[in-house]
């Protein structure tokens, strides 16, 4: 048997496999004067990042003062690059505290020094030893030895695009909030407008509603007002509609209406920003020629085990909260260079809020597991000695993965081959595991495509449940022949 190879100490402290005693004796060599270990990085330099203030840890070689304290203004920053400069500094360490790194890691990056940007989780230093001081310090050394990650960071024009779609998502978040909040206000006044058409903010409800700011009382005539495809009639909606009208929740519905109003100026804003920022991208790569069975209606490539088809996909009307005054789905494509939204379950805003936040360049995540431990849809296991100890999820606030989750949750009801993998998967490990684990399977679709530019073709749950039965009779034959066993097929 071959001899295993001794694993060095970075490798065994990126693994994670490092025991409590051995951690603890690579902390006490990285705090000593000579580690004994190999210097990666030798002209960095360390930067403890505060609000008023930084702390700049360099080599003790390169200036009678390593340690310098500057202003976080921007003559402090440009301060700051100036004695990196002239302490022959190539590359910086900081960690992302907050936003205030954000400034600071402009000026670096615009002054031609190479900036990593690391976490604060992977930083960690002993009990009783946390100061600014030292923090710089501290970064410096584990960052010369090579032992810290540098994190994502998008280009600049995804980085607009990014900070623009969060914006537009909050005023469509404080839309929904007032809603809610004239729903109260009519109910306070008993109006039941609520119980008899199913979306206050559409276009029978927001008639009725600015009506009765009008001054309009009489119940027939608001219920006139409905579209033709509310279903409760007309009798329904009057008897809904006869309220009490106090004036102070009148007043406060006129409030609601207008912050209403306003939130949907805004987003209209950030829709025409929004439409320069996508022109302004670069079109991606061209997609190859579709195969021959690519070009198959989705009626018959859509069908389940039981034989029904699925309705074949055409024009669909524009989500509610969806940008208006362009075609986003076509700017998308253009964009990405193939059609996201062939994959069952990912709309046009799950494609753009998953652009916004990683954009196109898959070329920064060598492969499909960087790409899922970025967006944390990966398992967070802990091994010990070979033995699983801890298997536990690893909190995330990333939006695209969130994106990813909701896309994934509409699968359970789809006749299609990740409709059949979902239920298949929700049956053995529950939903909550199972909307993972399908946004996961998502995430690789969609790095695979913008990779390999191949579309994305349904094969149907009848292909998945075809691939299922044979996988487990290949089991069944594997286990039996283990038995002394041979199996027969029933007569």
């Amino acid at each position: 048997m071959a001899k295993r190879k001794q694993q060095s100490t970075f490798e065994r402290l990126t693994s994670g496999k490092l025991n409590r005693k051995q951690r603890k004796e690579l902390i006490r060599k990285i705090e000593a004067e000579d580690p004994g270990l190999e210097v990666i990085h030798r002209n960095a330099a360390g930067i403890d990042v505060g609000n008023e203030s930084h702390m700049v840890s360099v080599p003790p070689d390169r200036d009678p003062q390593p340690i310098q304290e500057f202003g976080s203004w921007t003559k402090g920053l440009q301060n700051m690059a100036d004695w990196l400069k002239a302490c022959g500094i190539e590359s910086v360490v900081m960690q992302s505290t907050g936003v205030y790194w954000v400034a600071l890691y402009d000026v670096l990056e615009e002054r031609g020094f190479k900036v990593c940007l690391t976490n604060a989780r992977d930083t960690k230093n002993l009990p009783g030893r946390k100061s600014d001081v030292q923090e710089a310090q501290w970064l410096r050394k584990l960052y010369s030895y090579g032992l810290l990650r540098n994190s994502f960071r998008p280009p600049e024009q995804i980085r607009s695009l990014r900070s623009l779609w969060r914006l537009r998502d909050r005023h469509v978040k404080d839309a929904a909030e007032e809603i809610q909040h004239t729903q109260k206000a009519l109910t306070q006044m008993n109006v039941q407008l609520a119980n008899t058409i199913s979306d206050v903010s559409g276009v029978t409800g927001q008639a009725i509603i600015r009506a009765i700011l009008r001054g309009e009382r009489n119940p027939y005539k608001l219920a006139d007002l409905k579209d033709y495809r509310i279903q409760a009639s007309r009798e329904e909606i009057a008897r809904s509609l006869e309220g009490t009208w106090r004036e102070d929740m009148l007043f406060e519905l006129q409030q609601v209406v207008d912050r209403y109003d306003f939130c949907q100026q805004q987003i209209q804003q950030c829709d025409q920003r929004l439409q320069v920022l996508l022109a302004a991208i670069p079109s991606g790569p061209a997609m190859p020629a579709a195969k021959a069975e690519e070009t198959k209606p989705d009626s018959q490539l859509n069908a389940d085990s039981q034989g029904r088809k699925s309705k074949p996909r055409g024009a669909k009307a524009p989500r509610k909260n969806q940008p208006t005054g362009f075609d986003l789905a076509a700017e998308v494509k253009r964009i990405c260079g193939v059609d996201l939204t062939r994959i069952d379950g990912v709309k046009v805003m799950t494609v753009q809020t998953f652009f916004s936040e990683v954009g196109t360049n898959m070329s920064i995540f060598p492969t499909e597991g960087h790409l899922l431990s970025w967006l944390g849809l990966c398992p967070n296991r802990q091994v010990s000695g070979g033995k699983l100890i801890r298997h536990e999820r690893k909190k995330n606030k990333n939006r695209a993965a969130a994106a990813l989750r909701m896309a994934a949750s509409t699968l359970e009801k789809s006749d299609s081959y990740l409709g059949a993998r979902f239920r298949y998967l929700r049956a053995r490990l529950g939903p909550g595991k199972t909307i993972k684990a399908m946004a996961a399977h998502l995430a690789r679709l969609i790095y695979r495509m913008l990779t390999r530019g191949e579309e994305w073709v349904d094969r149907g749950a009848a292909e998945f449940e075809k691939r299922r039965k044979f996988r487990q009779q290949h089991s069944l034959e594997r286990l039996a022949k283990e038995l002394g066993y041979t199996l027969m097929p029933a007569a």
